[in-house]
């Protein structure tokens, strides 16, 4: 089994990176093989409501830049995560262009995620992190994937990269969502 996960900061090192390595350390240790792309700052482009993808129907994108790529990534795993830091109560722009082509490929090719396991992990300064979750989440809602939980929202909080490793209970958050997630895939897939 394995679970792709798209690190949505421009911060490669930063929070959001953190977060999605303890998530991931878990998979892994529950032999869960876990591959991360840096999709913040990558140059992702947004949707441009061409609607193509529905004329192909076979889930990729007609745009020239890595989604596809990754596309290919996410419909041969079990499992996706993305991981956003909170930028004005939103994801960044690449997670919200991510978001968007991902899911409307996906939909216009078959619903190709359906089924798959989708988390959402947050990092955040103070506030609106409980709308990137929803809005992360709104992705694997529409395309009738399986949210794994955990003891409370997947966010953690740090300014500096870094500090999220000091929020203790964000901490365990991920570490009990990568345990729900390995539980939920082995079966799901096992």
């Amino acid at each position: 089994m394995r679970v792709v996960a798209f690190n949505g900061s421009p911060r490669d090192k930063g929070n959001t990176s953190v977060a999605l390595g303890v998530v991931g350390d878990v998979l892994e240790s529950q032999g869960i093989a876990t591959e991360t792309f840096q999709l913040g700052g990558s140059g992702i482009s947004p949707c441009k409501a061409c609607f193509k993808c529905f004329e192909k129907r076979d889930g990729f994108c007609v745009q020239s830049d890595p989604l596809n790529s990754w596309l290919e990534r996410v419909y041969e795993a079990h499992g996706l995560l993305i991981g956003s830091p909170v930028y004005f109560a939103a994801v960044t722009p690449e997670v919200k262009a991510f978001i968007d082509r991902v899911g409307l490929c996906a939909i216009a090719g078959g619903y190709r995620l359906k089924y798959k396991a989708g988390a959402a992990v947050v990092a955040v300064r103070r506030q609106g992190a409980v709308e990137v979750f929803n809005q992360i989440n709104s992705l694997f809602a529409l395309n009738q994937m399986i949210i794994p939980c955990s003891t409370y929202w997947n966010l953690g909080v740090g300014t500096n990269p870094g500090d999220i490793l000091q929020d203790q209970e964000g901490m365990e958050t991920f570490r009990v969502l990568g345990t729900n997630m390995a539980w939920l895939l082995k079966r799901l897939w096992g």
